[in-house]
């Protein structure tokens, strides 16, 4: 491991962990039901046969995880608003004193005010959720928006899409496949109308997180090049350039339902920063026919592309290749493909799945990207943030509680918190950056 201190990140840089309610919130007794609810209580949908009813119960000792917070250094805070427990009696108020907390700790609060955990009732195919979750975003920012001076509309909306909507192996469970695009259509929407509905309610420093990663194709064969490149326009392009661009890469705009033109002006609605959720790059080659095993999902045989291992590289507890060099890569692509489109960039999501309290392999991993993302700094990209996932271990989704992105560990039998190695050692990082 590379015993060199961290590059020096400029004046002013954020650095900050990330959670979200249901991964971490539990008290599902004190909200709505959501989709993930709903999945979760299907047999065989969550690996392990749990649930996110108790989780980390954050709901309940969000006073002690605020205090770990402010003994990390970090700071800023990157949590979401579960929007079922806002639509419920009272829900807005455990928000309230999280963010007094926070900010009583000298931490930032950094709400998203969507990461999957969609009311029961409502569905992304339907574009009148668009709207619901607009007035759920003034309704927060109203509540909110005295203290909070940063936001973020959706997470990971191409995640939501294929995992959930064209897959089926997250809530809610469609296996559309290209009869998804409506769903990336309505999410995108939603984030521009939410862009405009905080905007009305008087906020500012708005940004969405999309998760993104390059592209490589599995040879120089036209066959697999083409297939990475479809795949790139897909799982990159698709969301970068309605919002950044506002249009879709060609040929996809006639597949989205709507006044599409006149939707991607509100798509397109300028943001104050850009959220980049960062794990690994993506090796993609022409299809095999055949069913891939990849990162934990079932790739289906009649996709016009196949994912394929990234060899020579380090994988994570969760067999994701570990390729810092590529986060540099994706930047500086970025910044080429978009010019002065591309605003400000923030790192809301870095982070990897590894057991145990000696967690070196995790210090490895956050000292190897920390230093691809100086490198991109020191080649023009405007990097303004960097947020670890996650705070603690926690509800994996459908892996259930079997993987450990965490900085502390959580005990789910007694629900004790015990900072890892690797806890400290960013603490020692944050407090040499000053």
């Amino acid at each position: 491991m590379a015993t060199q201190p961290i590059p020096q990140f400029p004046a002013g840089f954020l650095w900050g962990v990330s959670t979200s309610a249901h991964q971490i919130e539990g008290a599902a007794d004190l909200r709505e039901p959501s989709v993930w609810d709903v999945f979760g209580g299907r047999p065989g949908r969550i690996k392990d046969g749990s649930t996110a009813a108790v989780a980390c119960d954050h709901y309940h000792r969000y006073r002690e995880d605020v205090a770990l917070l402010a003994g990390l250094g970090v700071g800023a805070y990157r949590f979401s608003v579960s929007w079922p427990r806002v639509n419920s009696p009272g829900g807005l108020d455990f928000y309230d004193r999280l963010v007094d907390e926070l900010c009583a700790a000298g931490v930032r609060p950094v709400p998203t005010l969507f990461h999957w955990d969609l009311p029961v009732g409502l569905d992304w195919l339907e574009r009148d959720t668009a709207a619901r979750f607009a007035e759920h975003a003034g309704r927060v920012a109203e509540r909110l928006g005295d203290r909070v001076h940063k936001w973020i509309t959706l997470n990971e909306p191409a995640e939501h899409t294929l995992l959930g909507h064209a897959l089926g192996v997250h809530a809610p469970g469609g296996q559309l496949l290209f009869d998804a695009l409506p769903v990336a259509h309505h999410q995108l929407l939603a984030h521009g109308l939410a862009v405009r509905a905080l905007r009305a309610a008087g906020v500012a420093d708005i940004g969405i997180a999309n998760s993104h990663g390059p592209t490589w194709p599995a040879s120089p064969d036209p066959a697999d090049v083409e297939a990475a490149e479809f795949y790139d326009v897909l799982l990159n392009r698709l969301f970068a350039d309605p919002v950044l661009l506002g249009a879709y890469p060609a040929g996809l705009g006639e597949l989205m339902p709507g006044d599409v033109e006149a939707d991607l002006k509100v798509i397109g609605e300028p943001v104050d920063w850009y959220g980049v959720n960062y794990y690994a790059p993506t090796k993609v080659g022409a299809p095999q026919g055949a069913e891939i095993e990849f990162g934990g999902v079932t790739m289906p045989a009649d996709l016009p592309f196949s994912v394929r291992e990234i060899e020579g590289v380090p994988v994570t507890d969760f067999g994701w290749p570990v390729v810092p060099e590529a986060l540099t890569e994706l930047l500086t692509g970025f910044r080429e493909r978009y010019g002065d489109r591309l605003p400000p960039v923030v790192i809301t999501e870095n982070g990897c799945s590894y057991e145990g309290l000696d967690d070196q392999d995790r210090i490895a991993y956050l000292d190897g990207h920390l230093r691809a993302l100086h490198r991109a700094t020191e080649a023009g990209v405007d990097v303004r943030g960097y947020f670890v996932w996650s705070l603690l271990d926690n509800f994996e989704w459908a892996e259930g509680y079997a993987r450990r992105f965490g900085l502390v560990h959580v005990d789910f039998d007694t629900l004790e918190r015990t900072p890892k190695a690797s806890y400290h050692w960013l603490r020692d990082v944050l407090r040499a950056q000053g």
